[in-house]
């Protein structure tokens, strides 16, 4: 294999960025992309000539193996395999961009200011408890019971997208509402996956992994630019978070938090900074025009660039950097991986069975999404306007208002992750059944919700300009 410089690697990256912003253009594009690898991977699961591949590739061992010198054979990570791999190191990349989406919007966004937050807060807390009550009602006693965080979740991306598809039929305000909403909803997401579902907790590991946040959090106070520390104490927080017990995905969302929102240099300094590369620029004109850039000033322009990524903040920079392979290629084989339910049992699409034993899942996770997120949404927001302590979007109606919280039940991506960190106290059969018949109740709740919502803004609006007329 021949060697590969990091100029082409970065090139590399840079063209996978651009394509991606361009496919990001069409709307609709992203939610297609992560329908079809669900396709794929319950193709996959399912062919009598794939599914046995399919089931061995994602149990396959990823480890680094060490011999100590008195013989101990040693595997770095623990117990890793390809699928563990994706949803404990991959995902750790999403949780680090929903982190750093969440820190950008409590800083500029949304949530900036409790005025503004405070509406779609508490409807994302009633978007979250409502659900909940719900599945825990139906499955309460049962083996079922530890997934009442399933529904509970809003996936943002498809949220977003439908909104976009929608278009001028739902209010701008409500658009922002609900944005602002999903948001507030990964953060509650992330506080019950890092609180009711990681394992038992070593105290001593996550002492040490505070050490090294204080450490990460000591060189974001004394003005550290560069990101190889912050990189060297991700990893290290990574590592003592996947063995002390806490989900390590949560590693992600912490490091995003302490990456420096501030740039490395001010306007005066980068104003400064480019005018004196300009001028050497001109400065190294050769004799033919058409020789341009030579050697040197390819240099300055080289420096030019290291200047403007300096004006911007390393949080925007990582974001925008990592946002196009985190939609692009983590999530859809994020999909590809946990979507992959084997349909031995047909009854895993009659989501009003109910099994004295079992419980229901699927019943839980359908009506917790479909009935729970609107209902929970819509009276959480009707509670705080009415004790003052939020506005009814600009433009906005009841009826309005309900039909948008309906797309809040499209759960999808975080529906699905808590749903492979659920019913761990079960035997490994039942904890699989559980978790295939929560992926197909989720797949088809999701889906029902984006087409009622769809649906229900339509008949809104249709009935709005009824009345105009």
């Amino acid at each position: 294999m021949g060697f590969i410089s990091s100029f082409t690697w970065k090139k590399n990256i840079v063209k996978f960025g651009d394509d991606c912003r361009k496919a990001a253009s069409y709307p609709w594009f992203q939610g297609v992309l992560l329908m079809c690898c669900v396709v794929v991977a319950m193709l996959l699961a399912n062919l009598p000539f794939t599914k046995e591949l399919y089931h061995n590739l994602l149990e396959a061992k990823v480890q680094i193996r060490f011999l100590a010198p008195d013989g101990i054979d040693i595997h770095f990570p623990k117990d890793m395999t390809v699928e563990k791999l994706i949803n404990d190191i991959l995902m750790v990349v999403f949780f680090f961009t929903v982190g750093l989406e969440i820190r950008r919007e409590i800083a500029h966004g949304e949530l900036s200011s409790p005025k503004k937050a405070m509406l779609p807060v508490i409807a994302a807390f009633g978007g979250v408890l409502a659900p909940a009550c719900i599945y825990t009602l139906i499955n309460s006693g049962t083996a079922a019971a530890s997934g009442w965080g399933i529904p509970t979740a809003t996936d943002i991306a498809f949220v977003v997208c439908i909104l976009t598809m929608l278009g001028d039929k739902v209010p701008v305000s409500i658009k922002v509402f609900l944005t602002a909403l999903a948001i507030a909803d990964d953060l509650i997401a992330i506080l019950v996956v890092a609180i009711f579902y990681g394992g038992s907790i070593n105290i001593g590991l996550l002492a040490l992994s505070i050490v090294v946040i204080l450490i990460a959090l000591m060189l974001k106070k004394a003005g550290e630019k560069h990101i190889a520390p912050y990189m060297a104490c991700a990893i290290l927080v990574w590592i003592l978070f996947y063995y002390s017990g806490i989900h390590a995905t949560m590693s992600g969302v912490v490091m995003a938090f302490l990456i420096p929102a501030e740039p490395r240099y001010t306007k005066f300094q980068y104003i400064r900074k480019r005018d004196r590369l300009l001028a050497k620029l001109s400065k190294f004109d050769g004799q033919d025009p058409a020789d341009f850039p030579n050697a040197k000033q390819k240099e300055c322009l080289r420096r030019l660039e290291g200047v403007a990524n300096g004006s911007m903040d390393m949080s925007y920079r990582v974001e925008h950097a990592l946002t196009p392979w985190v939609n692009y290629l983590i999530m859809p084989i994020f999909a590809l991986a946990n979507a992959g339910v084997v349909i031995s049992d047909a009854s895993y699409f009659n989501i009003f069975k109910f099994d004295p034993a079992l419980g229901s899942v699927s019943m839980g996770i359908f009506l917790g999404l479909l009935i729970g997120k609107p209902v929970g949404i819509t009276l959480f927001s009707w509670i705080a306007t009415k004790l003052g302590l939020g506005e009814m979007p600009t433009g906005a109606n009841w009826a309005k208002l309900f039909a948008a919280a309906c797309l809040g039940g499209i759960g999808f991506t975080m529906s699905i992750f808590v749903d492979t960190l659920s019913f761990g106290g079960n035997s490994p059969e039942i904890m699989m059944q559980l978790r295939n018949a929560g992926k197909i109740a989720i797949l088809m709740a999701s889906v029902s919700a984006g087409i009622l919502g769809s649906i229900m803004v339509n008949i809104v609006n249709a009935a709005d300009r009824k009345r105009q007329k």
